[in-house]
């Protein structure tokens, strides 16, 4: 049987999503809509250093989060350009 996954995003990811242009709006939607059933798609990769975290690429954009195995969690915390994305992950 198949797992879903919740998906929450943080309120700093609200946020920055709603700062977005609209045809990246879209995307970026898109992208986390499709993590609730697969919080690992191609192109995403694991966050160095970290255990939970992850990221995937939308244009110049990155989506950061965190899944969270036993409750079926995946946890938006960033949307930000690629450049910003990083900075201060855990303030």
């Amino acid at each position: 049987m198949k797992k879903i996954y919740s998906v929450h995003l943080e309120h700093r990811a609200e946020k920055e999503l709603r700062r977005l242009p609209h045809n990246l709006f879209q995307k970026v939607i898109a992208q986390v809509k499709n993590l609730k059933d697969n919080p690992r798609p191609p192109g995403c990769r694991k966050i160095i250093g970290s255990k939970n975290d992850w990221r995937m690429k939308v244009e110049n954009y990155r989506i950061v989060y965190e899944i969270d195995e036993t409750l079926a969690i995946v946890r938006v915390m960033r949307i930000r350009l690629r450049k910003e994305a990083y900075r201060k992950l855990f303030d």
